[in-house]
């Protein structure tokens, strides 16, 4: 059995044209700082980042910021995370990202968002992790790639034995319960990336 001590939480450097999405945000923020698990992102100070890390801080949780530096200066860096690591790109951040999470959500974002969040998919449906993978379906978000994924499934190029297990949360209280329930089905040797994965992250 798995324990959840620190998600990674991938979302938008922007708001959204919606004010539901930055309040969803800002209620998982809430939701992490209670169950004392700490929050992992990209960083940033802005957008539904911003607006996530924030909650858990003013709710007395604790932050790890994992940003570029080259994004640094265009993300507003947040500099109230009690733990703030300037990785050198991209490849780098996704990696720190991964070692120090026990699972992954993601918000509404853009194409850096869904690439984050296919990237951890193709890695678990390689074998190489078993850490549970949330997608929060808020506004129907997600519904198109879950749409891809079912057309992937029906044309035969997610075959047999390569299943792509994304969870789906269309509420924001039903995140926790359900990672904890996918972890309780893991040991936690297996929630780590072999050596030749983790290189190429």
């Amino acid at each position: 059995m798995s324990e959840i001590k620190s998600i990674c939480v991938y979302c938008a450097s922007g708001p959204g044209n919606r004010p539901v999405f930055v309040e969803a945000a800002r209620s998982f923020g809430r939701i992490l700082a209670k169950n004392a698990i700490r929050l992992v992102y990209g960083g940033g100070s802005v957008g539904l980042m911003g607006a996530l890390a924030e909650a858990v801080l003013d709710g007395g949780g604790t932050v790890i910021g994992v940003i570029p530096e080259f994004l640094v200066d265009r993300e507003h860096m947040l500099l109230r995370a009690q733990e703030r690591i300037i990785t050198r790109d991209m490849h780098e951040r996704k990696r720190v990202m991964f070692e120090h999470a026990d699972a992954f959500v993601a918000l509404p974002g853009g194409i850096g968002t869904l690439e984050e969040l296919v990237e951890q998919l193709t890695w678990a449906q390689l074998g190489r992790h078993k850490k549970p993978i949330l997608a929060l379906n808020i506004e129907s978000f997600w519904d198109p790639l879950r749409a891809l994924i079912d057309d992937m499934r029906r044309l035969d190029f997610i075959r047999a034995g390569l299943a792509v297990d994304l969870l789906i949360a269309e509420d924001v209280d039903e995140i926790l319960p359900k990672l904890m329930a996918a972890a309780r089905l893991i040991s936690e040797p297996e929630k780590e990336m072999v050596s030749v994965a983790a290189e190429r992250m």
